[in-house]
């Protein structure tokens, strides 16, 4: 992945809420590494006191002080449906909190596909990276959900060199049984 953005611009990066060591950790690492210029929306005390702990100076890193983890998830997706930033990063907050944001009509960010998180694996025994998802957003996906699932985790595939994915769709049991649905849908 680090070749194929070496040299692209960093992109500016709505990180809501990252009020804990590791949430402001990340993304001020990858501020160093060049990728991106990152904009932390949280509680401003609770940032500083993260960066601290850390030991991480948030000298020239932008910040928008806003009072809790709702209002930095409400920020982040109004920067991002206005094109103040590229992408939305999750801090220190519950997922739920932050898609309810995303998906809001509000906002402007969806799109007539589900959308759906991607799992980037590295393993050290396959000549690849393994793309798993669906494993954060989608609890209980019907057959046209799965089908949007897929085809963005393909194009994911896409996007970082992989030209032809393999797909594998995978439940509790390996053989088809009328009693659950999912191995249907899978069929």
């Amino acid at each position: 992945l680090m070749t194929l953005v070496r040299g692209l611009a960093p992109i500016r990066v709505a990180v809501a809420h990252p009020c804990d060591a590791l949430s402001i950790g990340g993304p001020l690492d990858a501020r160093a590494a060049g990728l991106i210029e990152p904009v932390l929306i949280g509680p401003r005390a609770k940032m500083e006191v993260a960066a601290r702990a850390a030991g991480i100076d948030l000298a020239g890193v932008a910040i928008e002080d806003v009072p809790h983890s709702h209002a930095a998830a409400a920020r982040a997706a109004q920067m991002a449906g206005q094109g103040q930033v590229e992408a939305i990063m999750k801090g220190s907050l519950h997922t739920d909190e932050l898609m309810g944001e995303v998906v809001s009509r509000a906002n402007g960010l969806r799109t007539s596909r589900r959308i759906s998180h991607v799992f980037l694996m590295n393993v050290p025994t396959y000549h690849r990276p393994l793309l798993i998802t669906d494993a954060a957003i989608n609890i209980a996906p019907t057959l046209a959900d799965k089908v949007d699932i897929i085809q963005n985790a393909i194009e994911l595939a896409h996007i970082i060199g992989i030209p032809e994915p393999k797909v594998a769709i995978l439940w509790a049991v390996e053989t088809v049984n009328p009693k659950i649905q999912s191995t249907l849908d899978a069929a």
